[in-house]
């Protein structure tokens, strides 16, 4: 009988697969790890932007001068001067030069080569003064310092028939009148009586057309209560025709006039034409709609009428920010939704500047008064995030869109109110006091889970819990604390130095999101890792992967991307490469019969850089996944 030998079963092929990441944009705390791009992470910790679509490590701070006796409420730069505001107090060089500031973050405004300080307590203003035997910038109350306007011009001596010309000064106890005089007139009523204690003083027009002082008390007495200058000899008429021959300056308390401006909190400068040259002002408790402004590049001059009504009081005014040519004021609460209300310069009918409504926008109420930047476009935080006011296509109509889709839920969990934001280079940079958040908008990503707002920008965190208030200097950023300390981020990212936090390693890494091969079913087995990072003297990346739940360590680089410098000696990190190009890595890795994979790159060692510039696995899929 003859028998048929039966074929072999061929064993079944293996086919490696590869997956690559080349393309790391920012974090992303909205999807899970499981349904997320390739390209964002959901957990980056002091990662930044190295280059579009690569990341970094961020560089460390250091402290800057002395610890101040009390928390950083602001720190303010004129040219070469930083002015720390620690509690109540004003330092230079780390020495007082002003006491009686509010006990709360401020604000500062170059104008006219003068630094302006808005608190909520009282505005001061800091700089050179020209006076002789003090030095050469000092700060002042801008009440010490403030415009005295003339408010009355061609006015007669006896009647209160005059021309008017300016407004009262807010921040100023005085006022000037200019008189016509008469042959024999010498007493001369003023507009306002209840005169205070301060000295009257008179000017008189002579014939030679000079303006000669006269004194209180020699040659002119005042009738304080009926607010009446008697000269001891009449002035006269003028000897120009036309022109005022007498001008009186007085003073009397004007009440809460000076604390409506005092106690604002709340600032930026806006102008005619779009101009940064006026001081918007706003903030004050007891006036939560009201807007004030001041004169053109003169912030010691705010008109008692020169202020905006915006809406009802039961909505408080929350912050500013420019759009195109006009001020955009924010509002906390709007029953119809209509929290921004925007302003535009015109002329009222005697060709003077005058700023009025010209359009409302519905959008989310702002949260938290020093959390407005401008990086490109106006930004600001809201209950839910961070918003920015843009201008439809066609029709032009303006609205706010969100800004911050990707770590929103983060963000919701903090406090908003009380955080602070500035623009920083290509960054709107945002301190909970939690963390710092950066959103990155040389980054854009159109989001179809966000279809109302254009487009989002990718997003960073750095790990740092105590910065109050943030700041620039010289290109550089840096941030105040709550126990009295003044921070600043290196800046040189070849330096090694410039990686730790006062003498503390950095923990920084990027987690790819997990991966579940071509067919998601299937056995996932991993054999072999490879990543492109950066070269450095100092360098380094160990490797995690989160199996079953679990993380594992499956690669350390230990001294393989690093160069040899002479710069920078360090016989535990020495190598003797010469090649300063990234630098590819590859190691066998030993993961089988998973569903999934989640890899963490890290590099939490004391001064060393760490930049991701591309991953890959091999891995082989075969049978079904069985749990």
């Amino acid at each position: 009988m003859a028998y048929i030998k039966a074929k072999e079963a061929a064993p079944p092929s293996v086919n490696k697969k590869v997956e690559e990441w080349d393309n790391f944009k920012g974090v992303d705390f909205y999807n899970s790890p499981s349904n997320m791009s390739k390209s964002r992470s959901p957990a980056a910790p002091n990662m930044i932007r190295d280059e579009v679509g690569k990341v970094r490590k961020r560089m460390g701070y250091y402290q800057v001068g002395e610890t101040y006796p009390a928390r950083i409420n602001g720190i303010y730069v004129l040219e070469d001067k930083r002015l720390v505001h620690s509690g109540t107090k004003l330092y230079l060089d780390g020495a007082e030069i002003y006491s009686g500031l509010s006990d709360n973050r401020g604000k500062s405004w170059q104008i006219n080569g003068k630094l302006y300080i808005v608190d909520g307590k009282g505005l001061v203003c800091f700089g050179d003064f020209g006076e002789e035997n003090a030095p050469d910038f000092k700060v002042k109350p801008v009440s010490e310092i403030a415009y005295v306007p003339t408010i009355a011009i061609a006015k007669s001596p006896t009647s209160l028939e005059f021309t008017a010309y300016e407004s009262i000064n807010l921040l100023s106890n005085k006022w000037s009148e200019g008189f016509a005089g008469t042959a024999d007139a010498e007493d001369y009523q003023l507009l306002y009586d209840e005169l205070d204690d301060t000295e009257v003083e008179a000017k008189k027009l002579n014939a030679d057309g000079d303006w000669v002082t006269l004194k209180e008390g020699t040659d002119f007495t005042v009738d304080r209560e009926m607010g009446i200058v008697k000269f001891n000899t009449a002035p006269g008429e003028t000897p120009v025709m036309s022109d005022d021959n007498v001008i009186i300056t007085a003073s009397r308390d004007w009440g809460d006039y000076a604390d409506k401006v005092n106690k604002c909190s709340i600032s930026a400068l806006y102008g005619a034409n779009g101009q940064s040259d006026r001081l918007f002002i706003s903030g004050n408790e007891e006036y939560p709609n009201y807007v004030w402004y001041s004169q053109f590049q003169d912030p010691t001059y705010f008109g008692d009428d020169w202020y905006l009504t915006i809406g009802q009081a039961v909505s408080s005014v929350v912050g500013f920010s420019i759009v195109s040519d006009c001020l955009a004021v924010h509002k906390d609460y709007s029953e119809d939704g209509r929290n921004v209300v925007l302003f535009r310069d015109s002329e009222d009918e005697k060709g003077e500047v005058v700023f009025r409504i010209i359009n409302t926008i519905q959008g989310e109420p702002a949260e938290g008064s020093f959390t407005f930047a401008y990086v490109g476009e106006s930004l600001f935080a809201t209950p839910l995030g961070i918003y920015a006011i843009t201008a439809r296509d066609i029709t032009g109509e303006k609205y706010t869109q969100r800004r911050s889709f990707y770590i929103d839920k983060a963000l919701v969990e903090e406090n908003l109110k009380d955080s602070y934001a500035i623009a920083y280079k290509d960054y709107y940079v945002i301190s909970t006091g939690k963390r710092i958040y950066l959103l990155d908008t040389l980054q854009k990503n159109y989001e179809k889970n966000a279809p109302y707002s254009s487009y989002q920008y990718e997003c960073y965190y750095f790990e740092i819990p105590d910065a109050r208030i943030l700041y620039v200097e010289d290109n550089v950023l840096g941030f105040g604390t709550e126990n009295g300390k003044v921070m600043m981020f290196h800046n040189d990212e070849n330096s090694i130095a410039s990686y730790n936090d006062e003498g503390r390693a950095i923990e920084a890494y990027w987690e790819i999101p997990d991966f579940s091969g071509r067919l998601f079913y299937k056995n996932k087995s991993f054999t072999r890792f490879s990543c492109v990072i950066a070269a450095s003297v100092a360098t380094g990346v160990t490797v995690y992967a989160l199996v079953r739940g679990f993380w594992r360590e499956i690669y350390n680089s230990g001294a393989i991307a690093r160069y040899f410098d002479f710069n920078y000696l360090d016989f535990e990190k020495l190598s003797f490469s010469s090649d300063t190009t990234p630098r590819t890595l590859a190691s066998r890795i030993k993961i089988r019969k998973v569903d999934k994979i989640r890899l963490r790159l890290e590099n939490k060692e004391f001064n060393e850089s760490f930049g991701l510039y591309r991953v890959a696995l091999e891995y082989t899929e075969t049978s079904n996944f069985k749990g």
